[in-house]
């Protein structure tokens, strides 16, 4: 049943989640810390539908981090087989939601089975004109504000760029999110778990997002809380350091 206080008219055009508590959720269970991360990977499913359905034009999703490598060998391995299966299993409604597939962050890093899963997904879906599902896997916001200065920085040195003339769309130019347009910067980042932080995610890029943090863990998030995340942020008056009158 759809949230009564949502208004359709005004949908955040992109949506970005970090999805976090998937840990905590398998131990509140006495499940191993996977288990969660399945159930997280079912989760995706639904809110993807979910998303598009409400005319959010742009999901992006945290899906891994550069610090994640830190984590034990054994969930690594896991998260790295994760995009293989999901999109193993997911590809047919992805085609049947016209949702097209976008991955960011490091790619080449990644194990040649899980970067072959998020090309084959990017070239499956590159036709559908609906919603952007856009993951960030192994991604780093700083990481990417250090590789966009070196790509500027090269390029002056070149002479393809004037120094003086880079401004914040020149830099935007230079990120991850480039391929989103005008769609780039998201109007409502999500994180769910509890946690208020924004763990190196889009540093560049929220600058003017609304952030709605919910205490719910992700293995448990439904499109009933997206939509409660999006009536709060419809509540908010967004300014953009200005006045509003």
């Amino acid at each position: 049943m759809a949230n009564q206080s949502l208004d359709p008219t005004r949908i955040p055009a992109h949506v970005a989640i970090i999805m976090d508590g998937n840990g905590r959720w398998a131990k509140a269970r006495h499940l191993p810390r996977v288990a969660g991360h399945k159930q997280g990977m079912e989760v995706v499913k639904t809110i993807t539908k979910a998303a598009s359905r409400l005319g959010i034009k742009v999901l992006t999703l945290y899906a891994f981090s550069t610090e994640n490598w830190k984590r034990p060998t054994s969930e690594v391995s896991y998260l790295m087989r994760l995009p293989v299966d999901f999109f193993g299993t997911f590809m047919p409604e992805l085609i049947q939601e016209n949702v097209r597939v976008q991955v960011m962050g490091e790619l080449d890093a990644l194990p040649a089975k899980t970067r072959q899963a998020a090309d084959d997904a990017m070239a499956d879906t590159a036709q559908n004109t609906g919603m952007i599902l856009n993951f960030a896997l192994n991604y780093g916001a700083r990481d990417e504000l250090v590789q966009a200065a070196r790509s500027m920085a090269q390029e002056a040195k070149e002479g393809q760029l004037d120094p003086t003339s880079i401004d914040a769309q020149v830099v935007a130019d230079h990120l991850m999110t480039r391929h989103l347009g005008a769609l780039a910067d998201p109007d409502l980042l999500i994180r769910s778990s509890g946690e208020e932080r924004l763990s190196n995610f889009l540093l560049w890029q929220l600058a003017y997002s609304e952030l709605v943090f919910t205490d719910t863990y992700w293995p448990d998030f439904t499109g009933a809380v997206l939509e409660s995340c999006i009536v709060e942020y419809q509540a908010r008056d967004r300014r953009f350091g200005g006045l509003t009158s």
